[in-house]
């Protein structure tokens, strides 16, 4: 007993789970549960997309960790989609452990990669035709055009405008080529982007944060001959799309009912409901959760390598349930007496009161979970119970030599 003893961290504890320290059963959790606070009446389709440029840090844990929830709540279905259209930067084997981090977690998709699905392929760079057929759309609705200016034109014009204190934007000098010679000129190969005529940016209802939005016009107006527009690029010179249009045209295409994501993307959010709208298609509800920051106020950075889902696994010896329980309490509040809770307690309560401010990380929380959790297990004993024995021995081994074991 005494060798276990020097594994324990001292543990930080709350008033309110001091208080009500015994873990409730699952049991008492759907008796005691509320109506679904805040939640659709019918079934969620959620989707996690990440892109393999990195790995999965606690703050992408959260977002893929909420969208699953409420699919599950909801008796929903929730989607994995990998957004790997930028080649140049994506992480040999990311992939791969972006599969094993979330299976490690529990959290398994419905649809997805190596599960497959009716609205596949559930990569990006597999879907860049239906990208440009709809980018094609849009032209030929009027809602987007053709840009043929150079970078050096772009560079040039940005820095005159800067120099003169004027804003910075595009001058549509390329909208007003007709349709034909802008066919043309793309039939024989001259590069270009595509815009979105973007004379709009309408508000949104958000889940979390209600009504908002600048309700602003796509153009920065001086005077007539200052005027610009934001008008975003949707398709790049190489053909492939854009964050904003591919991200659009997946979420419609794969039926997406609900967006659960940081309020980092809340920005962009107006332009793609104008997308949604120039589609004439109806988005997605949105709900925007807190930014997760340090007790200094600062934003996690997800370059910070302690927060990387292997560090706590591997080098912490953090159990799933643990971590997860530790993620959701991550700005998702609840009128439970105890803060402890398996990934099927959750899936069970979870609903969408989500707080407003940003979220504070405390790491003194998730030990605590921890050692609730570890007690859990081996009071129930079983596999799960083993398993921890096993990691619990390689993390001591690895910190200790053998002889002081």
């Amino acid at each position: 007993m005494r060798q276990y003893r020097t594994l324990v961290r001292r543990t930080w504890i709350c008033v309110q789970c001091r208080a009500n320290s015994s873990v409730a059963s699952p049991n008492v959790l759907r008796a005691s549960s509320k109506p679904k606070s805040g939640l659709p009446s019918e079934p969620a389709r959620t989707r996690f997309a990440p892109s393999p440029t990195g790995y999965l840090h606690l703050g992408s844990l959260r977002t893929a960790l909420f969208n699953y929830l409420l699919a599950k709540r909801t008796g929903g279905q929730f989607l994995l989609r990998i957004e790997d259209t930028d080649q140049k930067r994506t992480i040999p084997g990311a992939e791969e452990r972006l599969y094993e981090d979330l299976q490690w977690a529990g959290l398994q998709w419905d649809e997805g990669p190596n599960v497959g699905g009716p609205y596949g392929p559930y990569r990006q760079s597999e879907r860049t035709a239906l990208y440009q057929s709809h980018a094609n759309d849009l032209i030929a609705s009027g809602h987007a055009y053709r840009c043929f200016c150079s970078v050096e034109r772009l560079d040039a014009l940005n820095r005159q405008r800067n120099q003169a204190g004027l804003p910075l934007g595009y001058d549509r000098a390329c909208f007003d080529i007709s349709a034909e010679e802008s066919a043309e000129r793309a039939a024989k190969g001259e590069p270009f982007v595509v815009r979105l005529k973007a004379d709009q940016y309408p508000m949104f209802d958000d889940l979390v944060y209600g009504k908002t939005g600048q309700n602003r016009t796509g153009k920065k107006q001086l005077e007539l001959i200052d005027r610009v527009y934001d008008d975003p690029i949707l398709l790049k010179s190489d053909g492939h799309p854009t964050y904003h249009l591919a991200n659009v045209v997946d979420d419609h295409h794969m039926k997406i009912t609900h967006v659960i994501r940081g309020t980092e993307w809340m920005a962009s959010t107006p332009l793609h409901v104008a997308l949604y709208n120039a589609f004439q298609w109806t988005p997605p509800q949105f709900g925007h959760v807190p930014l997760l920051v340090d007790r200094n106020g600062q934003k996690l950075s997800k370059r910070n390598a302690d927060i990387d889902i292997s560090i706590f696994r591997d080098r912490d010896g953090i159990i799933p349930d643990a971590l997860v329980n530790f993620a959701a309490l991550l700005g998702w509040s609840h009128t439970h007496k105890s803060d402890v809770f398996t990934l099927a307690e959750l899936e069970n309560i979870f609903n969408l009161k989500i707080t407003k401010g940003n979220a504070t990380v405390v790491f003194d929380k998730l030990w605590f979970l921890q050692k609730a959790h570890a007690q859990r297990c081996a009071a129930e004993g079983g596999p799960a119970f083993e398993s921890l024995v096993e990691r619990t021995t390689k993390v001591a081994e690895q910190k200790w030599p053998q002889e002081q074991l």
